[in-house]
């Protein structure tokens, strides 16, 4: 998915795929340039393990639908769900995992610097 609309186009379906489940606390943060895996970051909260089960099946289903492969990793747990679509890369956690885990912070720059939360979308 080099294209720049391409991108966007599936960035925009994954999202829209994560608010048709209810998840809360969407951000998208653009890592391009920033991070050697992936364009975009899309983040989000469920309330329960199982509802985050149903929004990577959602965003796994996305994928498929525009012939890309779905990994979802993080079953066994069920705190934190990685499903892994190449250029965008969904995060999803149960409320205390992602307040641990802080990654909107960790991929935030050092002071003076832009962050990738400056360009970040919130739904």
């Amino acid at each position: 998915m080099s294209d720049d609309k391409a991108l966007q186009a599936m960035t925009d379906a994954v999202v829209e795929a994560i608010e048709d489940k209810k998840a809360q606390d969407v951000v998208v943060m653009d890592v391009q340039g920033e991070c050697a895996f992936a364009d975009r970051f899309v983040l989000a909260t469920g309330r329960t393990d199982r509802q985050l089960k149903a929004i990577a099946q959602a965003v796994a289903s996305v994928a498929h639908a525009n012939g890309l492969p779905a990994k979802i990793e993080g079953l066994d747990a069920m705190e934190w769900l990685l499903v892994d679509l190449g250029d965008v890369v969904v995060h999803l956690f149960l409320p205390d995992t992602r307040a641990s885990f802080q990654l909107e912070r960790l991929w935030a720059r050092p002071e003076g610097g832009e962050s990738a939360l400056d360009s970040t979308t919130e739904t």
